[in-house]
Formats: structure tokens, sequence, C-alpha cells
């Protein structure tokens, strides 16, 4: 499931908590959204934001293995 979790603090700042989302696309999800709310001090990515980039990475060397078995 995706969630957007975000805690407003008196003084204004936003800490915004995105899951269920993988990879990169958490960041267009909420573009907008921060746009918005103001300029980003800082941005942490979660180990869900990583998965798709290793399951990409693991696709990617299973294609040349089964290319360099085909040469």
């Amino acid at each position: 499931m995706e969630t957007l979790e975000f805690v407003i603090y008196p003084d204004g700042r936003v800490i915004e908590k995105v899951t269920g989302i993988e990879g990169a696309s958490c960041a267009d999800l909420t573009a907008a959204l921060e746009a918005e709310l103001g300029v980003v001090l800082s941005s942490d990515k979660t180990s869900e934001f990583f998965a798709a980039s290793q399951a990409k990475t693991s696709q990617s060397a299973h294609n040349s293995s089964l290319q360099s078995d085909w040469s």
C-alpha cells in the first residue's frame, strides 16, 4: 500500500515520509507537494528506493549473461 505521511512542526518544518513505492517514482509523486511546501533541506532515501535499482541491475546482469551465451 502506498502512503504519504506528513509531520508538521509549530516552526513550519515538515517531515514527509513515503512508503510502498519502489524506485525514484516517489520523487515524481511528491515533487508538486514539495514545490508548494518550500525549500527541501534534506532527503533520505529508504531501502524501497534502492530495491528497484537492485532489481534492474539484476535483470541487466541476467540479460547480459543470456546475450553472451548466444554469442
